[in-house]
């Protein structure tokens, strides 16, 4: 379990202190788009800045979860999709980047966007695993 919440930090260090700011610029740019945000303080900038670093920490920390062989990738997946959505929803919620009016859009987008991309990088894996047992029982 140690070595499992070494990696959760390493890739959390690596790719959320880049990651978090680059996501926090998307936001600002698509909630300028819609009319929600024209200015910012100097308090709203620091505060998304440290919010969207925890967001890109623990998004890129949790796929280590795939790592831990004792559970199912299935399993790995809702636990991976689970821990995404409570991240983005508490932080998108605390920065006001979500009224409360719209969790259930964002439930229904989050849900289809995350088993779309699960299953582009799932479906490839498996079809290469079974290529590579029918290659080995040869």
């Amino acid at each position: 379990m140690k070595k499992y919440i070494k990696e959760f930090t390493k890739r959390g260090l690596m790719w959320g202190a880049w990651g978090g700011p680059a996501i926090l610029a998307i936001v600002w740019l698509c909630l300028k788009a819609a009319g929600v945000v024209n200015v910012l303080t100097v308090d709203e900038v620091v505060y998304g800045i440290f919010s969207t670093i925890i967001l890109g920490f623990i998004a890129a920390g949790i796929s280590v979860v795939y790592q831990i062989e004792s559970i199912p990738k299935g399993i790995a997946g809702l636990i991976q999709g689970g821990v995404l959505y409570i991240d983005y929803m508490v932080i998108y919620l605390l920065n006001g980047w979500l009224p409360a009016d719209k969790i259930l859009a964002f439930t229904i987008i989050f849900v289809a966007i995350f088993v779309i991309i699960w299953l582009c990088m799932y479906i490839p894996i498996r079809m290469k695993i079974a290529k590579l047992n029918k290659m080995l029982s040869k």
